[in-house]
């Protein structure tokens, strides 16, 4: 479910294609059931479970939305509800998605409810082919990884319970949230069946979703920024050091996938002729020893580079200096870094590139104190822009951050003056 709703009517029908190809949900699959209070159903299927169904959500008096936006839900005309609490939700409240009954749990969440809005425009209607498609379509609006609408999606007011819990899930359920989240911070949307049903007219109407608003609709970017706030937030409701890395994650995956949208947007305008992705990079890197991270389980840290041509100067440990870009490149009071993920860890083990899970840059004032983060959420990932530093000397270092939640210790500091 998104988030968890409790005492939630659900009823699955059969999808069957007529004799053009066109399928339709006709035939019940199983006695209506209600959720738990975890939010979970169990059917017992009638008859012989195969073939897909199409499976809905629906509210009346009983039901109850756990409130999974931090620091609360906002409420039209009734006070607002803490994180973690129960809440009404309006009889009209539903959510839909679609699955193989004999192969899948089917989740039910706003975007599996967008996939089936779009799926349903196929010529052949909620076939599984266009079920499928609509499903990779919408992880691909929200730069989800493949498959994610059919990650069981955690229960963000209980992420210190977890114990192996992905940030792809996370993140999954975050995206979720985000649909409550709007409720908050747009004051045109009373609550959260309003916002799905305005982004499911959108969807049924022209296939898509409105990237950056037209001041009526709500727009993608609008979405993804509200995740990356929630991200931000729930960051101060778990004490779990791990869980608190993969939301750091999250946070940076949805921040840099706001700005490719607000990227793309200004590249289709004739009139826009700045584009982020212009500034090159320096090559060259420092070396490093590989160190231990903080959970005893070796891991080599990244090195990493700025384009500060005093760096050769700089005591890291190391003896090597580093490329420099042409200053017209990079803004002023702005600073490039580069790093080379490592490869092994220090007992010698290989370090896979799927075993990464990305990097945290940490910076400050003094080399002693460098208090502010940011994450990188893709392994792939070797370069940094990090812009408005006031004037001063900057230091930076990275370290790496492994999919299990273990962080290396830090690489060499860097520095530039800016």
């Amino acid at each position: 479910m998104k988030g968890v709703i409790q005492q939630g009517l659900v009823v699955a029908n059969r999808l069957i294609a007529d004799k053009n190809g066109h399928y339709t949900p006709q035939r019940q699959a199983a006695k209506p059931v209600r959720t738990a209070e975890d939010g979970s159903y169990e059917w017992q299927l009638r008859g012989k479970a195969d073939g897909w169904a199409l499976v809905e959500l629906q509210a009346d008096n009983a039901t109850r939305m756990i409130c999974d936006v931090a620091p609360q839900c906002d409420q039209a005309d009734a006070s607002s509800i803490a994180f973690g609490q129960p809440m009404s939700v309006d009889s009209s409240f539903s959510l839909r998605g679609a699955g193989d009954l004999t192969t899948e749990i089917v989740n039910l969440t706003p975007l599996t409810h967008l996939a089936v809005a779009l799926a349903e425009r196929n010529a052949n209607g909620l076939s599984p082919d266009s079920l499928s498609s609509a499903y990779a379509t919408v992880e691909n609006w929200f730069d989800l990884p493949a498959g994610a609408l059919r990650l069981s999606p955690p229960d963000l007011t209980k992420l210190d319970q977890m114990t192996s819990v992905t940030a792809d899930a996370i993140q999954v359920a975050i995206a979720n949230a985000a649909f409550l989240a709007l409720v908050n911070d747009q004051a045109q949307w009373n609550s959260i069946s309003e916002v799905l049903a305005n982004l499911s007219s959108q969807v049924s109407t022209t296939g898509e979703i409105s990237l950056m608003g037209d001041g009526t609709n709500i727009a993608l970017t609008d979405l993804i920024s509200a995740a990356a706030l929630q991200a931000s937030e729930l960051q101060a409701t778990v004490s779990s050091s791990v869980i608190s890395q993969k939301l750091v994650i999250v946070e940076y995956r949805n921040v840099q996938h706001f700005k490719t949208i607000a990227d793309t947007y200004a590249d289709s305008d004739a009139d826009s002729d700045t584009n982020v992705t212009d500034t090159e990079a320096p090559t060259g890197t420092t070396d490093s020893d590989p160190t231990t991270d903080d959970s005893g389980t070796s891991t080599d840290e990244p090195a990493v580079d700025t384009n500060d041509e005093t760096l050769a100067d700089t005591d890291t440990g190391t003896g090597s200096g580093t490329d420099t870009t042409p200053e017209s490149t990079i803004p002023a009071n702005a600073a490039l870094l580069s790093w080379t993920a490592p490869l092994t860890r220090e007992n010698g083990e290989s370090l896979a590139m799927s075993e990464i899970a990305g990097f945290e840059v940490v910076y400050g004032t003094s080399a002693e104190a460098l208090d502010q983060s940011l994450a990188i959420g893709d392994a792939y990932v070797d370069e940094l822009l990090i812009d408005e530093l006031a004037a001063g000397t900057w230091y930076f270092a990275i370290r790496t951050l492994d999919m299990d939640g273990r962080r290396s210790q830090l690489s060499n500091v860097v520095h530039k003056q800016i």
